[in-house]
């Protein structure tokens, strides 16, 4: 293939193919890709840290692997640029949870997701901002910063993890991680125009990852283009002896069955997606997309999943719920944030988690800590699990008789910064489309499907069964190899910081 004169235009396996080719070195790539953070940084925030001497030194070392002997008997990731959303702990480098309650924090170990990208000879450009505690739908509720969406720099990225999914867009990584619990990489990449995965629960390690809620949290990955994303799953996917959640299921190769095609595979649509309020373009696209399948042999089925319309409140229980659990450890007694002038210890925890947790947190941790009280525990959080099981019951039967499920992403494009921020319902609904899959524990992937009217990014979603990934690459990539819209980069050159902010 040939050399592109921007290195970071580069899809993950294009990227493989040159480095193994030793046509360039993991040190070039890597430099590109900081030279491109240096570049259009400014103008969309992607990260709360760089680590640019940690990446240049991971090259160094993986040029010195690619020349020892075989490259292409190298793992997989060896030179690609990665960037890790920042709720990974990561040894050696600040890990904040995107919360000023853990601003200098710096673990003393891997995340077992971050170690095994470390073994497989990843280099780590930065750590990615994202919503506090990965609450929210925008990355507006950064305890440090806006993000701005590479394709309008006046509207957000989508969330929580935003900051993975522009980088992944603007050329400043070539892969990243981030972490969904109710949308968080399938609404981002949506909005944004990469792929971006959640893979079924238990799929992938949680050990190291700052929690928000452990029965809904997932690990995986945002490309541009689908194969990169397989390439990514498979290097952090399987059991963890350190996490009691991870699947002993055996991780299949999901690059070597992704051109398998699609034909006689049975795409249920479920109208109950198709919600009040879907802005017309992105129901028009997705639709589209939905025909394209047919034209390439696969077979669309209706099916109905009613319970998914209950959904979000089903969610907004059980997650603020665990929230309140997970975020209790936060007291300043440990590490982070402390009101080291307090003397009294309970009004010093108050100081601190006053101080330390922006509105968003403070939100959930109120309303699960009502949900799970003495009197209504039975009347929220246990029916809430009642209709979780509900919502799975639908899911179960819908896989009885089809293969993967299709549906948008989000009813919206990417909304202007600030539009929703003071609404929180309406910043809840943003992810209404997406809540199901993670209450039910599927894999999902979103893969974009065209622009709207403005020129805004709108992504497809689809859903699968439980473990079986291979199948949603199998569709995506049969999807995406017949379009041009992965093809599409933002134009975003450089540039200077938005005006109003510092």
């Amino acid at each position: 293939m040939v050399i592109p004169h921007d290195l970071t235009t580069l899809t993950a396996p294009e990227a493989r193919t040159l480095l193994v080719r030793r046509a360039i070195s993991a040190t070039e790539l890597t430099q590109a890709a900081l030279d491109r953070i240096a570049q259009v940084e400014p103008a969309i925030r992607s990260f709360i840290t760089i680590t640019a001497d940690q990446a240049l030194a991971q090259a160094a070392a993986a040029d010195a692997a690619l020349g020892a002997g075989d490259p292409a008997s190298t793992p997989e990731l060896t030179g690609i640029p990665i960037a890790l959303k920042d709720l990974f702990c990561t040894a050696g480098v600040q890990t904040t949870a995107g919360s000023r309650i853990l601003e200098g924090f710096v673990p003393p170990y891997d995340a077992t997701v971050v170690a095994r990208l470390r073994k497989a000879g990843a280099t780590f450009v930065g750590k990615a901002n994202m919503d506090e505690f990965a609450m929210g739908s925008s990355t507006e509720n950064s305890g440090y910063h806006l993000t701005r969406n590479p394709w309008d720099t006046a509207r957000v990225p989508g969330g929580s993890s935003g900051g993975s999914a522009t980088a992944v867009a603007a050329g400043e990584a070539i892969l990243s991680l981030g972490t969904d619990t109710g949308g968080s990489i399938r609404q981002p990449a949506a909005l944004c125009s990469v792929t971006g995965l959640k893979p079924t629960y238990g799929r992938v390690s949680r050990y190291g990852v700052v929690a928000f809620a452990s029965s809904l949290d997932q690990v995986g990955p945002f490309s541009v283009g689908v194969e990169g994303s397989a390439m990514l799953l498979r290097a952090i996917a399987g059991h963890d002896p350190l996490d009691a959640t991870t699947a002993t299921t055996g991780v299949p190769d999901y690059v070597a069955t992704i051109r398998d095609g699609i034909r006689g595979l049975r795409v249920g649509v479920p109208a109950e997606y198709f919600v009040a309020g879907m802005e017309p373009d992105v129901e028009r696209l997705v639709r589209a997309a939905i025909d394209d399948l047919a034209r390439l042999g696969a077979e669309i089925v209706p099916v109905r999943l009613p319970y998914s319309a209950h959904g979000l409140a089903t969610y907004y229980i059980i997650a603020p719920a665990e929230a309140s659990s997970n975020l209790s450890r936060y007291n300043g007694t440990r590490y982070g944030l402390a009101a080291v002038e307090e003397a009294d210890v309970n009004r010093a925890m108050d100081l601190t988690r006053a101080r330390g947790f922006g509105a968003e947190p403070k939100r959930r941790i109120m309303l699960g800590t009502y949900a799970l009280s003495s009197g209504y525990y039975d009347a929220y959080y246990r029916k809430a699990q009642q209709v979780r099981t509900l919502i799975k019951a639908d899911f179960d039967a819908a896989f009885r008789d089809v293969d993967v499920i299709a549906s948008p992403v989000s009813p919206t494009v990417a909304f202007p910064i600030g539009a929703r921020i003071d609404d929180p319902l309406a910043m809840y609904l943003s992810d209404v489309c997406t809540i199901p899959v993670n209450v039910a524990g599927l894999p999902g992937i979103s893969v974009p499907c065209g622009f709207d009217g403005q020129g805004l990014p709108v992504g497809l979603q689809l859903i699968g069964r439980a473990f079986d990934e291979a199948t949603l690459f199998r569709a995506a990539w049969a999807y995406e190899d017949a379009t041009d819209w992965p093809r599409r980069r933002p134009p975003l050159a450089t540039a200077a910081t938005p005006a109003g902010e510092s």
